[in-house]
């Protein structure tokens, strides 16, 4: 064996035996991912939700998402195109890839998965049916003034302009912020992060009906300044025939 045949078979012998640690080789922590790679359920909420919702599903600006009564209410699907489409005309905006966003459809699947596992109280209700997510009928603004007076006053005022408790609920920079279904979410699950009772505990011992929360919505999005686009009902235009789209 010639000398230089002999420095490379040691050469080899020394690059079999270093194996992954050779210098300059990437460990696996080295490895950039990337953002779309991240399905942490945690992480992803952190990033993209407790901002508006809280860094526990509570307390923030927008509606309480990690509120059990709230998981109960609202199916999976919901949940999927509230995050994926967001809602138009209000601060919730579209978070999937393909409205624009960020997030990657498994993304979006592993932040409600998340918000299940974590905060998800399958027993929440106690057997009570609650009254369904979406309005079933059209509700009448005048007998939703009834209602309101009957299960909303006491904290709200008479004319939902605010008491000692809570401020105005007719506020009209409100009311531009909220889509119908929001009034009608917030109605029933409350605000229990601010101690505002859901739609069974009003009125001790007599929870609102559906009928009752569709016509106190009614009545508050009476109260939206005229001409204000929500999610649920476009702004009219000049082309529009009597105001409807």
């Amino acid at each position: 064996m010639t000398r230089r045949a002999g420095l490379a078979l040691v050469a080899s012998a020394v690059l079999t035996l270093a194996g992954c640690t050779l210098p300059g080789k990437p460990t696996p922590a080295d490895i950039v991912h990337r953002p779309s790679d991240n399905l942490d359920p945690v992480a992803l909420y952190s990033q993209n939700c407790a901002g508006c919702h809280g860094a526990e599903g509570k307390f923030g600006p927008a509606p309480p998402i990690g509120d059990p009564v709230y998981l109960a209410l609202v199916d999976d699907n919901t949940l999927r195109q509230v995050i994926s489409k967001g809602r138009p005309g209000t601060p919730m905006s579209a978070f999937a890839q393909s409205e624009g966003g960020m997030l990657t459809s498994k993304q979006v699947d592993a932040i409600i998965k998340g918000i299940r596992q974590r905060w998800g109280k399958p027993d929440v209700l106690q057997g009570v049916t609650a009254p369904p997510y979406a309005a079933k009928a059209a509700g009448k603004p005048e007998v939703g003034l009834l209602a309101f007076t009957v299960f909303c006053a006491g904290c709200h005022g008479p004319e939902g302009k605010g008491s000692d408790k809570v401020g105005s609920i007719v506020d009209p920079h409100y009311l531009t912020l909220i889509t119908d279904q929001g009034l009608r979410t917030i109605t029933i699950i409350g605000r229990p992060d601010f101690n505002a009772p859901d739609w069974r505990n009003n009125v001790p011992g007599h929870p609102m009906s559906d009928q009752e929360i569709t016509d106190v919505v009614a009545w508050l999005a009476a109260q939206r300044p005229a001409g204000v686009a929500t999610a649920a009902a476009p702004a009219p235009t000049n082309s529009s025939r009597g105001g409807e789209q």
